[in-house]
């Protein structure tokens, strides 16, 4: 099967996405959030300039694992020329796609007219977008939001055609302006109108923080998938919850998990499950990325891991104040033994 082809049945299968985010969505945390249910993952940001003059941070965001397939490398940057070039090295990499950042609105990279800076010239986003389809064989994507500023700027309609008729495969669309950031409500609506006028995919991103949030998109946009970011850094269950709620959509006769299921949200993790979590996410990242970094890196999953927990800002607290895999072990393997003596309940 070719790529084009894999991509259109995970598409059709209405997949539930874990979103770029820089220093987050590493090849560690798309495991895990893999193994959760997440149907596709998409790398953290790389910068162009960096990986086309080998740049050894931009060689470990386009390096795949064997088990890391089923996974997109997201590029961003301000010049086309060097868009196109990184997009030939990335694939070599062996991606499911490439996906284009046109969505970022981080100041210091719209400065540079990279990430969402891209739509305050929608044309020469367009043009960008070919030359980039013109230059690799995989399949390319774009993650864009619905405009620069306010609804007189609001591009996203027209534009989701022209990249549609450029080669663009599929589109993920943040419904908030760049402006925005991530102040205020995503506006859902306008992933629907980019929907409608399109035959290419469209995954609907923001403000998806539950299954039931994910359900909800779906049934209100009609859009081929949902994407999760900020969610999953400290609830990567929710890939598995929102699966499930989508699952039980389609055993209910609803079709393609956006109908009006009648089964309930799936529980949440237990406290076991928690501990486990914060486990393996520790050793895997000292494995990955050795000591005390991985430890390190690790700590802003905490809070999420852990909520709900009795003793959860306590051990929070400990796991934070400890440098070492052995010692994180130590208080985890503590805080099971509380669990043990319902400590936890």
């Amino acid at each position: 099967m070719s790529a084009h082809a894999r991509l259109a049945d995970l598409y059709a299968r209405k997949p539930v996405i874990l979103a770029p985010m820089e220093d987050v969505t590493d090849v560690v945390f798309r495991r895990l959030c893999r193994r959760l249910g997440a149907t596709v993952c998409v790398t953290e940001f790389v910068n162009v300039e960096q990986l086309l003059r080998g740049a050894a941070s931009a060689r470990r965001k386009v390096a795949l694992a064997p088990d890391d397939q089923l996974t997109g490398i997201q590029i961003y940057g301000a010049d086309p020329a060097k868009l196109a070039a990184a997009a030939q090295v990335a694939e070599a990499s062996g991606p499911l796609f490439i996906d284009v950042n046109c969505g970022c609105w981080v100041p210091k990279i719209v400065a540079r007219g990279a990430g969402a800076g891209w739509l305050r010239n929608p044309a020469a986003m367009v043009e960008m977008a070919a030359m980039v389809v013109r230059m690799v064989s995989l399949p390319v994507t774009v993650k864009t939001r619905i405009g620069w500023g306010p609804e007189s700027e609001m591009p996203i309609v027209d534009l989701a055609r022209r990249l549609e008729d450029v080669g663009v495969q599929a589109l993920t669309i943040h419904c908030r302006t760049a402006k925005q950031g991530h102040l205020g409500a995503a506006d859902w609506s306008w992933a629907a109108k980019a929907r409608a006028v399109v035959k290419i995919p469209v995954m609907v991103n923001g403000d998806v923080c539950s299954a039931a949030d994910a359900k909800r998109a779906l049934a209100e946009t009609g859009c081929a998938g949902v994407m999760i970011g900020r969610r999953a850094i400290g609830h990567p269950w929710v890939f598995r919850e929102a699966r499930a709620l989508l699952d039980l959509d389609n055993e209910n006769g609803n079709g393609n998990g956006n109908g009006n299921g009648n089964g309930n949200e799936p529980s949440p993790p237990t406290a076991a499950e928690r501990l486990e979590l914060c486990r393996v996410h520790l050793q895997e990242n000292v494995k990955a990325r050795g000591e005390p970094y991985g430890v390190e890196i690790t700590r802003r999953h905490f809070p999420g891991y852990l909520s709900g927990l009795p003793q959860g800002p306590a051990l929070r607290q400990a796991l934070n104040r400890c440098a070492s895999l052995s010692g994180c072990l130590d208080i985890l393997a503590q805080g099971e033994q509380r669990l043990a003596a319902g400590a936890f309940f």
